[in-house]
């Protein structure tokens, strides 16, 4: 543990009071349906026999798998009798797990192939892991559909015991334990709540990062919530860290569908799947990654919530942004009108842009271009 936490610590390390906030990681995930969908009747215009096979774009991780399947059962639930095909797509993320994704450039890394497997006609739609997912549309794509949203907490999976009991933050860490993470958020917030840890680059999907730390090679290593419980993986020894705090990506345990702009019967198939208080979030979220140049990849961190019942119905978004190795850190929580989650989240980048110093901000234009 450090000697002091940073000066700015104690505004923000109050509890949670988000739907999250609970130790237990235990919840499986399901898809979330419409109302209509749920009652086995379809939108309108969309009729529910003779509909042929949809053809569904997925990267061949273990975690895309999962996340595919589980917009696939949503389909099925929704239009008994309905196929869905899983068309497995290598991206460039894939291909080069040697690279950190920063050295890749960033934006698009795990989500452009499969995007232009839809494009060009492999495929009829695409699910993405949000926090993956650049700003920016692509020109031909809609985002059709957000299933409700999982846990957007991190967490910290640990592998050593005698580490103590389990807390919602980095304390049971003693000084010098080596912690695992790829994310440039996740370094950046570890680098600046312990600068005394030692922050280990990974790459490789969910499962090898346990591995590493069931074998001793890591002390801990920081994963989402999300992709542990998509993965039935959420009874190993994972923390969940307080999202007040160690704030999530935009979109974190989000799901993004994407299909064809103009494709009717595949929007209007989707249609059913949305969960529209995780489409406002992920709306408003996404919007203050676009204000920042829409890369994955910058150490910035947004998470919206629904409005609380003392907020007068306004929505709250919090984030901060850092450079690389945590310094100069900004943060700020914001209350907006529910009709507008983007003006919000743009609101937010604009304020830490004017509160950060020239080095964050250097970040930020690279980023942009």
């Amino acid at each position: 543990m450090p000697d002091q936490l940073p000066s700015s610590f104690s505004r923000w390390a109050q509890p949670s009071l988000s739907r999250w906030a609970q130790p237990s990681l235990s919840r499986s995930a399901q898809p979330s349906l419409s109302r209509s969908a749920r009652q086995g009747v379809p939108p309108d215009g969309v009729p529910p026999d003779g509909v042929p096979p949809v053809r569904l774009a997925t990267r061949g991780s273990a975690l895309a798998l999962a996340q595919s399947r589980l917009v696939a059962d949503g389909l099925a639930a929704a239009w008994p009798g309905l196929q869905v095909v899983l068309v497995p797509v290598v991206t460039e993320g894939d291909r080069r797990r040697d690279v950190p994704t920063t050295a890749l450039g960033g934006k698009g890394v795990f989500t452009a192939a499969v995007q232009e497997a839809v494009l060009d006609g492999r495929a009829d739609l695409a699910v993405h892991s949000a926090k993956d997912l650049p700003a920016a549309q692509v020109p031909g794509l809609v985002l059709a559909a957000v299933p409700e949203r999982e846990d957007p907490r991190d967490v910290l999976v640990i592998g050593r015991p005698e580490l103590g009991p389990a807390t919602d933050d980095l304390d049971r860490l003693p000084r010098g334990a080596r912690v695992g993470t790829g994310s440039p958020r996740r370094l950046a917030l570890l680098s600046w709540l312990r600068p005394d840890l030692e922050v280990v680059p990974v790459r490789g999907n969910v499962d090898s990062r346990v591995r590493r730390v069931r074998s001793g090679e890591l002390d801990a290593a920081v994963l989402a919530a999300a992709g542990l419980r998509r993965l039935g993986l959420a009874e190993e020894a994972a923390v969940p860290l307080d999202p007040e705090v160690f704030i999530p990506a935009p979109g974190q345990g989000c799901l993004a569908v994407e299909a064809r702009e103009g494709d009717t019967r595949v929007l209007g198939l989707l249609g059913a799947l949305t969960h529209r208080p995780s489409r406002v979030a992920l709306r408003g979220e996404r919007a203050f990654l676009a204000r920042l140049g829409g890369s994955c990849t910058l150490p910035a961190g947004a998470l919206l919530r629904a409005p609380e019942p003392d907020s007068g119905g306004r929505l709250e978004i919090q984030g901060f942004l850092a450079a690389a190795d945590g310094k100069g850190l900004v943060r700020e929580r914001l209350l907006g009108p529910p009709d507008d989650p983007e003006g919000l989240g743009q609101a937010l980048a604009d304020r830490l842009l004017a509160a950060c110093g020239p080095e964050v901000r250097a970040l930020v234009e690279a980023s942009r271009r």
